[in-house]
């Protein structure tokens, strides 16, 4: 048995390819052949690449030298088992390759979930190495299961961000403006910020092109295309949360804004367009905001479960509303798996749609 890999040039994320290896015919001890069923694959997945080196997601899911291989949230079911505790056919959630196959090394096999203890997975977030086993949980079937994958982790980002925001009492600001506000970090994040921060005014900002999508959300309070920031009352003390990396229009804000911006983070970077930040910008100086940092804190500060029982109960609220924000749309094949991936890598996706792929035809 063959398994295919979807994989990109490391320094240049245009070039890509696939490359198939062989399978071992037999299993170490404890080991997992799983069948990656299908995954999600978002604007958030460029910022994975586009991170490789420095949060070590090129080490996940070793490629040949030079290229790597994406890191994908998806499903996968075991094909093949080696573990006493883990039956052939169970589906398991988690991080997945852009591939039809991969091997996990289980450990710390529990009732709900399990870990890949591969030697070159570790020194990561622990979230990237878990997996959760789904079989019989109708929460990660069908449509739901793909709300999961597409949009569940991209959530938790959104919880993150807006749980750090009001620790910090919105560091002063009473505003908050989103940058690439039709992603969905971005809209998870506002509906956030509109459902439970009613003092707290949503200012999205987006291209002239998606502003309706925008708008339809329903959970900004105000909705600027990217020319036309200038126009935003300056006297209003801000937290800007970048979504794309997009270093020119951060400058712009910061300048519009000067001391005015008490926070400036950066959560995404699919926009390529150079990094200005050692530039004298006035007000907050931007920085990274790292989510497993504010997951190691709040798992100390709210104990064990204490996270997930959080975000599931705002998961809920959201989930309910997804069915007439989002399509879903399957493709399948390397081939559809390419299209889909230069057309994210180069933002031709429309903001109102969100793909499951699966790697075989």
């Amino acid at each position: 048995m063959r398994a295919i890999d979807f994989v990109v040039r490391r320094n240049d994320l245009q070039q890509c390819k696939t490359v198939e290896t062989e399978l071992p015919d037999a299993l170490p001890s404890d080991a997992l052949l799983v069948r990656v069923a299908r995954f999600a694959f978002t604007a958030n997945n460029i910022t994975y690449a586009l991170l490789g080196d420095q949060l070590k997601y090129w080490q996940l899911f070793p490629a040949p030298a030079g290229f790597g291989n994406i890191p994908v949230w998806g499903f996968g079911e075991v094909i093949a088992s080696a573990h006493p505790a883990v039956s052939e056919g169970e589906r398991l959630f988690g991080y997945f390759p852009m591939a039809t196959h991969l091997i996990i090394e289980a450990e710390s096999v529990s009732k709900r979930g399990l870990r890949d203890a591969a030697p070159h997975r570790q020194g990561v977030a622990p979230v990237y190495n878990a997996y959760a086993r789904v079989s019989d949980d109708p929460a990660f079937a069908g449509r739901q299961g793909d709300h999961q994958a597409l949009l569940r982790p991209l959530f938790m980002l959104s919880f993150l961000v807006d749980d750090y925001l009001a620790e910090h009492s919105f560091f002063g600001a009473d505003a908050v403006i989103l940058s690439s506000a039709s992603s969905k970090t971005a809209f998870g994040l506002a509906h956030l910020l509109h459902s439970q921060r009613p003092n707290i005014r949503v200012v999205g900002l987006t291209s002239a092109a998606n502003a309706g999508f925008v708008q339809s959300l329903g959970c900004y309070h105000e909705v600027v295309a990217y020319d036309e920031v200038e126009r935003l009352d300056a006297s209003a003390l801000v937290a800007i949360v970048d979504m794309a990396g997009n270093a020119g229009l951060r400058a712009r804000l910061h300048r519009h804004f000067g001391g005015n911006v008490r926070y400036s983070g950066r959560v995404g970077l699919t926009h390529q367009d150079g990094d200005d930040d050692a530039a004298d910008l006035p007000g907050a100086k931007p920085s990274w905001f790292f989510a497993p940092d504010q997951i190691r804190k709040r798992a100390k500060d709210w104990g064990p479960g204490g996270i997930e029982s959080r975000l599931g109960a705002v998961w809920q609220s959201f989930a309910a509303r997804l069915d007439q924000w989002l399509t879903v749309i399957h493709r399948s094949g390397p081939a559809a798996v390419q299209q889909i991936y230069l057309d994210t890598l180069g933002g031709r996706v429309p903001p109102d749609q969100g793909y499951m792929l699966t790697m075989a035809e």
